[in-house]
């Protein structure tokens, strides 16, 4: 196998597409209600209104994790971030006793189920608790590639998706792994709540994907491949309870947020995803039972209904074929449960 150089790969979900953390605040208890430029503008040295302006209509100004207007007055207790490009500093990763559920291990490979919450590295406001903090505990020289702040780190999965990933021990893994991304030869299959009934049984979604013009926290797609990166998923659908359907997506390629993006601009965003609007009532009525059965659904998952369930790539060394498959996340199995006992109380209904 001829293995490309790092540097010459596109990276993975696009990880040279990164915002860093540039300021943080937390408003005093005391704060009078004042215009976030102003409030800003008597903070940070050297920067003009107009930049700061510039940078919140980019979404690039956060406040409570939300992108904010020059006019938004804060309140106390407000936390706000201003996030660039480009990294401010270089910082110090730290070892974390931090549990890991490792579903297979050898000399060259780990693969993790990773928890929902679980950041998969240091990055905008998470410089601790990720999961390369917890693989800097349990694994000792792990390859750092070309980004020392993601040492094994050869994909990634969102921070509030569960599932497999995989991290490499060796150079060589990293090198060889990267290779296979780069070939779409990893067998990636996701699970995913979606709301609405698909019409098809099965599909393939393809839209270039980039970030939101409006708000730079977000991503879009872009069908006549203007801007953004060639996207293709594959989805089927495994089960349907009218107002919301379980499906699988298959990546063929792998760029941020990719099933989450393609699924909403399909008018099928993910259940609970908030970032996507799929944390309100999207299909179905707004009667009282309705939407008391939707919000309890919320509260045992509060999260997009994404899980990673299937991971198959060929290892470095060996040359074997691995696949591992894992369980559900149990918040997504008790909704899923929920939806299929709530789906057949609607057709006995209707009978």
């Amino acid at each position: 196998m001829n293995l490309i150089p790092a540097e010459d790969l596109q990276p993975e979900e696009d990880l040279k597409d990164e915002l860093y953390e540039h300021y943080r605040y937390t408003v005093d208890k005391g704060q009078e209600l004042t215009r976030i430029d102003k409030f800003l503008m008597d903070r940070i040295e050297r920067v003009s209104r107009n930049k700061l302006q510039q940078a919140m209509h980019a979404g690039n100004v956060l406040v409570n994790e939300k992108p904010v207007k020059p006019n938004y007055k804060i309140k106390p207790y407000d936390e706000i971030v201003i996030v660039l490009s480009t990294p401010v500093k270089e910082f110090k990763l730290l070892a974390e006793n931090i549990p890991l559920q490792v579903v297979y291990e050898d000399d060259t490979v780990i693969v993790i189920n990773k928890k929902a919450g679980m950041v998969v590295h240091p990055g905008l406001g998470n410089y601790t608790g990720t999961l390369v903090n917890a693989l800097l505990h349990h694994f000792k020289d792990l390859p750092q590639g070309k980004e020392p702040i993601r040492p094994g780190i050869a994909h990634r999965i969102d921070k509030f998706t569960s599932g497999l990933i995989i991290v490499a021990k060796t150079e060589y893994a990293l090198a060889h792994l990267a290779k296979q991304f780069f070939d779409h030869t990893i067998e990636r299959k996701y699970v995913a709540l979606a709301w609405g009934d698909f019409e098809e049984v099965s599909g393939t979604i393809t839209g270039h994907i980039d970030r939101h013009e409006r708000n730079r926290q977000k991503f879009a797609v872009y069908p006549d491949g203007d801007k953004g990166k060639h996207a293709i998923t594959h989805y089927k659908v495994i089960e349907r309870f009218g107002y919301t359907t379980l499906v699988e997506c298959q990546l063929e390629t792998g760029r941020t947020h990719q099933i989450r993006v393609h699924m909403a601009y399909m008018g099928h965003p993910l259940f609970a995803d908030d970032t996507y609007g799929g944390d309100r009532i999207v299909k179905g009525t707004v009667f009282t039972k309705f939407k008391q059965f939707v919000e309890n659904c919320f509260e045992i998952c509060n999260r997009q209904a994404l899980h990673a369930k299937v991971l198959g790539f060929t290892h470095p060394v060996t040359g074997e074929r691995l696949r591992f498959e894992s369980e559900l996340a149990p918040e997504i199995t008790a909704i899923i449960e929920k939806w299929r006992q709530y789906y057949k109380f609607v057709k006995r209904e209707d009978d």
